[in-house]
């Protein structure tokens, strides 16, 4: 896994073999990025990361100047790797230890929320009302489930749009439906 741009550009990580994560691909990650920077002014976004994992996209969001950034997961592995690279690494990351959905309860909404849910998570179906149900993304912000290309939310009310890059799904929710 590398940080592809920002102050760290180019940073090899390398977390430990025995996490249970699928990290998203640097193409896939780059992709996506690109989007994010034109829609938004990184620096000013507060994000939160959930299913954070090795926390690949909350590096990414650091290394590019994002200020606010709270990384989820319950596994405590992944937390531990997580906080010990962002302090390395000197980027503004709380790690929060927590199942996803109990940490819905006590969130607070940010511009832009990712979630990349293990792809036989049994409520990946469910997640984008869950999180938008609960108001956790701000009236500008979106939500970004990464998931497999099997899972369609094509007739979902508050998607904005869909980018598939190579094995990666994005599906992109907005948080007021659209007209």
């Amino acid at each position: 896994m590398r940080i592809i741009s920002g102050k760290h550009k180019g940073r090899q990580l390398q977390a430990p073999t025995k996490l249970p994560v699928r990290p998203t691909t640097d193409r896939a990650k780059e992709a996506l990025f690109n989007w994010l920077q034109h829609r938004y002014d990184l620096g000013e976004v507060r994000a939160l990361d959930l299913f954070t994992g090795t926390g690949n996209i909350s590096y990414e969001l650091g290394s590019r100047g994002c200020k606010q950034i709270t990384a989820v997961d319950q596994h405590p592995g992944c937390c531990r790797y997580v906080k010990a690279t962002a302090e390395l690494l000197q980027l503004p990351i709380e790690v929060v230890q927590a199942d996803v959905f109990s940490y819905f309860k006590r969130a607070v909404a940010a511009d832009l929320v990712f979630a990349d849910p293990p792809y036989d998570h049994p409520e990946l179906k469910t997640l984008p009302d869950l999180i938008l149900h609960q108001q956790l993304v701000l009236p500008d912000g979106v939500l970004i489930l990464e998931h497999p290309a099997h899972i369609q939310f094509e007739q979902h009310q508050q998607l904005l749009e869909i980018r598939t890059y190579g094995q990666s799904v994005f599906s992109i929710f907005e948080p007021i439906p659209r007209p």
